[in-house]
């Protein structure tokens, strides 16, 4: 009895002895995490993709100041000169101010829908090649899981050794920087 109890002892010693020997072996796990608004505000690439969304901003709003003087100056003229005119006239060029205004809603209305449809185009891309970036990055490092810290507080504290932001954010800018030139 006592040599079947000292080789079950034995035995569970031995699977201790493995198990603790695989604990202590195996590679070291290593949680970090990055600043996800700092990449994102500090990304060469999408400070680029904004100076470009912003230009075309700019000729958008351009084209809806012409539309909305053109029809300043339709209703200027009517004011002005309808006093001379025949009903038929007047009626008529209501008829241009109501479609010239018509046109300047569906222009509005357009480019709000492909405003926000290209700003969540080039967001969803710049997004992607960061995310890429950290995939490789996190490989070549080794390390096992990266979180994101977001202005909403996802990581609640961690220890600044953990925050890897500035070591991503530099090697996405010499990246960019390579694959613009």
């Amino acid at each position: 009895m006592f040599s079947r109890l000292g080789f079950m002892f034995g035995l569970l010693g031995l699977i201790g002895v493995c198990v603790l020997a695989l604990f202590l072996w195996k590679k070291e796990q290593q949680v970090v995490y990055v600043d996800s608004v700092k990449l994102i505000n500090e990304y060469q690439g999408m400070i680029d993709a904004r100076k470009a969304y912003q230009g075309k901003i700019l000729v958008w709003k351009s084209n809806i100041d012409t539309l909305a003087k053109e029809v300043q100056s339709e209703i200027s003229r009517f004011e002005k000169q309808s006093g001379t005119w025949t009903a038929h006239e007047k009626e008529l060029s209501k008829q241009v101010i109501q479609a010239k205004q018509q046109q300047l809603k569906e222009y509005q209305r357009a480019i709000s829908e492909k405003a926000g449809q290209e700003d969540a185009v080039a967001t969803k891309k710049v997004v992607d090649e960061i995310n890429a970036y950290i995939r490789k990055y996190s490989e070549l490092q080794g390390y096992t899981l990266v979180l994101a810290a977001t202005e909403y507080g996802n990581v609640v504290y961690a220890k600044n050794y953990l925050d890897i932001t500035d070591a991503v954010l530099a090697g996405l800018n010499a990246d960019y920087g390579k694959a613009s030139k």
